[in-house]
């Protein structure tokens, strides 16, 4: 794949920018999203299941400085345009979270997120770009993606993963024994709709009780007309790299 085959795109209102392929699977809003709720701070370490071309864990350096941060992806093309992105502050493996390298295995982190493939694909129709289907149809299990996560964190380390609100059950159920202070981030496209994604956070030997967060409003209005209608939160998330705390 040449530079031709690829878009150079800015994100964070351009305090990161990531090359991407022109076609194919292509990041959007969820990890950006995704990357804004994480509470890391300088010195942490920070593992990514699935990191794609890195938009999610970048992002989140870019927000936060002194991070050591490890992306695992799958996908050669995109392992190779993560590390590509991430210009030597971004260790990548290539690998399957289904099969990880024993060096992976020996390590802890203080946070794991992961933006899994979102669509069961008995009750939904494969893409037609190879790339594009790695990234949207579950092949690796929901729940292998959820217990891999929590295997990788350190004592009190929080897990961080987006998904499709009626994905919550499975992702509950999956999460071993040993997780607690779970809290629960519903994503709304407007004020009075229904929740189309969440994001879940759970912590390793946490003990609080389990919290379910008022929606976050991804726009402004009862119906869409051309224009930004971001309410003033996310567009913040989106165009300035700020944090979403819940």
């Amino acid at each position: 794949m040449t530079d031709e085959d690829l878009t150079h795109d800015a994100f964070l209102g351009g305090l990161l920018h990531l090359w991407q392929p022109r076609k194919g699977y292509r990041a959007g809003v969820d990890p950006v999203l995704l990357a804004a709720t994480i509470p890391a701070v300088s010195g942490q370490r920070v593992l990514e299941l699935g990191c794609g071309v890195g938009a999610a864990i970048l992002c989140l350096g870019a927000r936060v400085q002194g991070l050591s941060l490890t992306g695992i992806e799958r996908e050669e093309i995109y392992a190779t345009l993560a590390a590509r992105n991430g210009e030597g502050a971004l260790e990548v493996v290539q690998a399957d979270i289904a099969a990880l390298p024993l060096t992976l295995r020996q390590r802890q982190f203080d946070h794991v997120l992961a933006n899994p493939p979102y669509w069961l694909r008995e009750a939904s129709i494969a893409a037609g770009d190879p790339m594009r289907e790695a990234a949207l149809g579950e092949e690796t299990p929901l729940a292998l993606w959820v217990e891999t996560a929590a295997k990788r964190l350190a004592p009190k380390g929080l897990l961080h993963i987006i998904h499709r609100a009626e994905r919550l059950p499975d992702i509950l159920a999956a999460l071993p024994h040993d997780m607690g202070g779970i809290e629960v981030l519903p994503i709304a496209a407007r004020q009075g709709r229904a929740a189309e994604r969440v994001i879940v956070r759970a912590r390793k030997s946490g003990r609080a009780d389990f919290r379910l967060h008022a929606p976050l409003i991804l726009h402004r209005g009862d119906v869409h007309v051309d224009g930004d209608q971001y309410t003033q939160a996310i567009r913040d998330a989106l165009r300035t790299g700020a944090a979403l705390g819940f």
